[in-house]
């Protein structure tokens, strides 16, 4: 299990499959191998729909965003 966590206020959005996680992987810069959070802004958000994301990944995150300009989000194992 993969949890999701607003980074800011430590509030769990939910969780994510192997393959959502990758895809996040995949498609968004980490600043180091060990990086586990993503900031997000309703551009990236787009894109990653346009990119195939999952429509469940989709909806969480901009969830997330809600009516905010960015959101930084964290992800967990277990």
């Amino acid at each position: 299990m993969i949890r999701v966590f607003d980074n800011d206020t430590g509030r769990e959005l939910g969780e994510i499959t192997q393959s959502q996680l990758q895809f996040l992987i995949d498609k968004l810069e980490e600043e180091s191998l060990e990086d586990q959070d993503y900031y997000l802004n309703r551009a990236t958000i787009e894109m990653l729909e346009r990119e195939g994301g999952d429509p469940g990944l989709i909806e969480m995150l901009r969830g997330a965003l809600g009516d905010g300009e960015g959101v930084e989000i964290r992800w967990s194992r277990g």
